[in-house]
């Protein structure tokens, strides 16, 4: 016996709606009834008023369907506040949900990693107020309006079903004619938004070459296909749309011919006024789906959303609440790992194995594409081993709690990265900024009296990316965002490529000073200035350790194997691809 699959999380969300939309599905029946009002007003005119020729008669009338008018737009405007409830609340079941999802598929290098899924989840979102939907939600009263007709006269009912029949197969035409136009307009709009991001983030780069022509070139070769495709999509879905309101005026036409004929043939129920009530009814009937057609267009970006939602959702699980750990004291173990980039099929580190201490310091050493940036992310938790494990305090760091275990950790990539806020809010990590903490952190790495020197001091804005600032100054933020907190591992990736030797100095004393607290340090470096400050040294060459034990035992070793490699030119380098300096 097969088991029934699991709802997706956007289904479960949706279900969960249930209330708002059954609150909303009795506004708009009470409101579309309500439509009828002004055909029962003209009719009662024409037999009460016009034959009576009774002035209250006619105020009366008149009050009632202005009362009624009034109603119906009340139902209208509760319904168009349900539904805008029923959007907070799903913004409320997963926004966070989603917004993790979109951190875990970048740094997992997947499908999701970038702003598209928030885009996609305000369309889902906004459709719930949107007139598609809302058209939707009158549909079971076309059934009743329609029941109404035959009962008027089974022609005139039959005549409603094959015009909505027809209806429905123009809008499935228009499915099948708009939706791949449309996909790939989607596509060509989000590929040349990607370009574009890119663009902008290497201005400076294409500015200074001249490289800002042929760059808009491909833009607007990307911009051009995009605009092409939806076009076409467009000018389809423009024909479609003009065909059904063409069959919706036309058949209410019809209908009151048709209803005329049965008339004079003494086949209609209820006399000469059933011939305009059937007319009215017959329109209403196709009102919903011309409503759905005409907004075929953003049924299709919905739908699409929704998949991509589902995807992402599917293909990053959500996380279970781990049991709460202990704070780690910085014992690191790296057990036979082995491990690559997300979503790559090579092996970058390969079977590394190694263990520091509370308050040790290894440098990690060795040429370009040795590894040691995949090192330093898979200690820190970013990227998932293919086999072995990294350890803190025994506790694999990957499926470790991040917003539990982040307080301990210190990291600095290789790429400096600050986010638009203040110097104060950066160093902080943008949790509640401890003023005291902060200053700790930036007269660690030298950077307090340049601070102080800002008119707004630490409430200076560092702009986006840390464009206000420096190289320098930007890596000086970041190590001190690192040791913010005194986190026990902290991770730096080469903290000194852009200080000068003032700098250095305060990056060797700051990492001191955590050191004899108790903080370990793995820092990676083609610098060997970082040396002197070291208990341990790493070498890495192509994601093999080739050496790792006491600084001045690797020294040693490495220099041997240097003065061997001098002595005979034809020899292989040095495995660790560095210059050793003097002993």
């Amino acid at each position: 016996m097969s088991s029934l699959k699991k709802p997706s999380e956007l289904h479960q969300a949706m279900m969960s709606l249930r209330p708002y939309f059954v609150r909303a599905a009795w506004f708009s029946l009470c409101s579309c009834l309500l439509v009828l009002a002004p055909s029962g007003y003209m009719l009662e005119v024409y037999d009460r008023v016009v034959n009576s020729r009774n002035h209250m008669t006619l105020v009366m009338l008149t009050v009632l369907v202005l009362g009624a008018y009034v109603l119906m737009e009340i139902l209208e405007w509760a319904r168009s506040q349900v539904m805008h409830e029923a959007g907070q609340k799903l913004d409320t079941l997963l926004r966070n949900r989603i917004f993790t999802a979109i951190f875990e598929a970048n740094l997992k290098r997947v499908p999701g990693g970038s702003l598209q899924p928030l885009n996609d989840f305000r369309t889902v979102r906004d459709f719930l107020s949107s007139p598609p939907l809302l058209a939707l939600m009158e549909a079971p009263v076309s059934l009743v309006f329609l029941a109404l007709v035959f009962a008027i006269s089974p022609v005139l009912g039959w005549a409603s079903v094959i015009g909505a029949l027809v209806q429905v197969f123009i809008g499935w035409l228009n499915e099948q004619n708009t939706q791949p136009p449309l996909v790939a307009a989607n596509r060509a709009a989000m590929a040349a938004q990607q370009y574009a991001d890119g663009s902008l983030r290497n201005a400076q780069v294409i500015e200074s070459m001249g490289m800002l022509r042929d760059i808009h070139r491909r833009w607007m070769e990307r911009q051009r296909e995009f605009l092409g495709l939806q076009a076409t999509a467009s000018e389809r879905a423009g024909g479609y749309q003009a065909l059904t309101k063409f069959l919706q005026t036309t058949m209410g036409s019809l209908l009151l011919g048709m209803g005329a004929w049965l008339l004079l043939r003494n086949e209609l129920n209820g006399g000469a006024g059933m011939m305009i009530v059937a007319s009215i009814l017959g329109g209403r009937v196709l009102a919903p789906l011309v409503q759905i057609i005409t907004q075929w267009r953003t049924v299709v970006n919905v739908r699409d959303a929704w998949q991509r939602l589902e995807s992402l959702l599917a293909t990053v699980q959500a996380k279970p609440k781990p049991m709460a750990l202990p704070a780690p004291r910085g014992m690191l173990q790296v057990e036979t790992l082995v491990a690559g980039a997300p979503g790559g099929g090579t092996a970058i580190i390969k079977n590394a194995a190694f263990s520091l201490s509370p308050g040790e310091v290894v440098a990690v050493v060795g040429p370009s594409a040795s590894g040691k940036t995949t090192l330093a992310r898979l200690l820190v938790g970013l990227w998932p081993a293919a086999s072995g494990k990294v350890r803190l305090d025994g506790v694999d760091v990957f499926t470790w709690d991040k917003s539990e275990l982040g307080p301990y950790l210190g990291y600095l990539p290789q790429g400096v990265e600050l986010i638009d806020g203040t110097l104060a809010e950066n160093i902080a990590r943008f949790g509640e900024v401890e003023p005291a903490k902060v200053k700790a952190a930036a007269r660690a790495v030298d950077l307090h009296d340049f601070i102080m020197s800002l008119p707004q001091g630490y409430d200076s804005p560092v702009g986006r990316e840390g464009a206000r600032l420096s190289g320098g100054q930007r890596q000086r933020v970041a190590l001190a965002r690192a040791i913010y907190g005194d986190p026990v591992l902290v991770v730096l990736d080469e903290p000194n490529s852009s200080l000068d030797e003032v700098g250095d100095a305060a990056l060797a004393s700051a990492i001191l000073e955590l050191k004899a607290r108790g903080t370990t340090f793995v820092i990676m470096t083609h610098r060997t200035s970082i040396l002197a400050v070291a208990d341990k040294m790493l070498v890495l060459q192509d994601g093999v350790m080739q050496a790792f034990g006491p600084r001045d035992e690797v020294l040693a070793a490495l220099k041997k194997a240097n003065e061997k490699a001098a002595a005979a030119p034809s020899a292989s380098p040095s495995p660790s691809g560095v210059l050793v300096p003097a002993a």
